[in-house]
């Protein structure tokens, strides 16, 4: 398989959510993008963390045991730096695709997101988009 960089098999644009968003328009946006992952970015859009379909489901699930009628309802839904991972895993889009497969395997993740040198996103390279270069190269596609 000729060297790939992480640029060759990102999924670009990156989709990203703000700290400040809650945990429900993440499942939104989530579920309308069909993505299981979501860089989070501060207000000057740097990447700060990353919120998995897992993150939202176990936030979901406490929220949906709550009482709705309780007068602190809306206090209990959560922002999405408090169910984010913190710090991110990242790589450049230089960054040799062998290397970022190493990173994930190493540290048990199913994605990277890839940033520029200011820690802006530029797209996430996932296990599909790993998969996808596979069946490509095997003439499976």
């Amino acid at each position: 398989m000729p060297s790939y960089l992480a640029r060759d098999v990102m999924t670009s644009p990156a989709v990203t959510i703000r700290w400040d968003a809650t945990v429900l328009e993440a499942s939104a946006l989530m579920e309308e993008r069909d993505i299981r992952r979501l860089p989070v970015v501060d207000e000057e859009d740097m990447l700060i963390g990353i919120v998995s379909d897992g993150d939202v489901r176990e936030a979901l699930s406490i929220y949906n045991q709550t009482n709705p009628y309780a007068p602190d309802q809306d206090e209990i839904l959560l922002a999405v730096d408090e169910i984010m991972s913190a710090p991110v895993y990242a790589v450049g889009p230089d960054e040799r695709l062998t290397d970022v497969i190493r990173i994930m395997l190493d540290h048990k993740i199913g994605g990277v997101p890839v940033v520029d040198a200011d820690r802006h996103p530029l797209g996430v390279i996932t296990e599909s988009d790993i998969f996808r270069l596979i069946l490509k190269e095997w003439g499976a596609d």
